[in-house]
């Protein structure tokens, strides 16, 4: 008897010994990830390669704790990263324009880039089958806050088109939908899946996709202050690798794959309403294929900034694009 107490006590020693080991090995592994704090400028699936990177484990692969934090326009987001609330920024290019032109010594450099063209849709109060600009003649159109990229976009196509129409910059991004349905304006852009819920509630319909009639442009591209890129290269460059690889997946999945895989992160949105989403997005051809900021793009950005006044002087691209991806 006193023989199997002991070979009981010796078993539970050991197991107990080998599960503290292994927890240990677990708390090392997660010591071993760097922590990164990304704010994203709006949840949306505009953004598919990035949550893929996430889903698929991309960035933990490479190495870092990735933290999505949704810090609702693109002002927003550029100060959480000036401050050091976080250390990547999501959101338009034209706040790294803005924050040097401000003469801040510690700028913002964009590093990254993903999505190619405005991602919003302009949504009607009534179905139109054959849409042509000309229907937005005289009409009123929620375009998002002043000096953001959608309304910059918006007012900058309308005008190369020779288009009369007035975009209403009174109410901010994330309240569009619900001054929309409220009775302000003729029309509204709204990132999906926001255009979608008010095409199923009956209150409104998509009728043509800002990107697809504004030209490319670097739209959204990942940002970070010159001092922690000079300080953690190894971290933007494997941020940069997952991120490509996120969008080398979502270029060869199809939507139901991709929906599948990013249900969990859009929870008030069906499956079927996500694929959907993804389909619109593949549609208007909304990413790059490589995270490469091209100065074309990168120039045409500074045009329309331009052209709404709200760029006091150009900057060279060498100085706000350090790209990490050179294929």
């Amino acid at each position: 008897m006193k023989k199997l107490i002991i070979t009981l006590i010796c078993i539970a020693f050991v197991v107990t010994f080998y599960l503290i080991i292994k927890n240990s090995q677990k708390d090392e592994t997660k010591e071993e990830l760097t922590k990164v704090k990304v704010a994203e400028v709006t949840h949306s699936l505009f953004y598919t390669p990035m949550y893929v990177a996430d889903a698929n484990g991309y960035f933990k692969d490479a190495g870092l704790d990735v933290e999505i934090i949704l810090t609702s326009g693109a002002d927003k987001v550029a100060s959480a990263v000036m401050s050091g609330d976080v250390q990547i920024g999501f959101c338009g290019s034209e706040q790294t324009l803005y924050i040097y032109n401000r003469g801040a010594k510690d700028y913002l450099i964009n590093f990254a880039g993903l999505t190619k063209r405005d991602g919003s849709f302009l949504v009607a109060r009534e179905k139109i089958d054959n849409f042509n600009l000309d229907y937005l003649e005289n009409k009123t159109i929620l375009g998002g806050r002043n000096g953001g990229m959608p309304a910059m976009t918006l007012n900058y196509t309308l005008k190369e088109k020779g288009i009369n129409a007035t975009v209403d910059t009174s109410v901010d991004f994330a309240s569009l939908s619900g001054a929309f349905i409220g009775g302000n304006g003729d029309l509204v852009t709204l990132f999906e899946p926001n255009a979608l819920a008010l095409e199923k509630d009956g209150k409104g319909y998509v009728i043509s996709s800002v990107g697809e009639i504004g030209g490319e442009v670097p739209y959204t591209t990942f940002n970070a202050l010159k001092s922690y890129i000079e300080e953690n290269p190894q971290v933007i460059e494997k941020f940069t690798q997952a991120i490509q690889k996120g969008i080398d997946y979502t270029n060869t999945h199809s939507d139901e794959e991709l929906a599948k895989l990013l249900v969990d992160y859009f929870p008030d949105t069906s499956l079927d309403d996500i694929t959907t989403v993804i389909g619109r997005y593949r549609e208007i051809d909304s990413w790059y294929d490589t995270t490469k900021i091209n100065e074309e793009g990168f120039n045409h950005m500074q045009d329309i900034v331009a052209e709404n006044g709200f760029l006091d002087k150009r900057v060279d691209f060498n100085t706000l694009v350090k790209n990490q991806n050179n294929e």
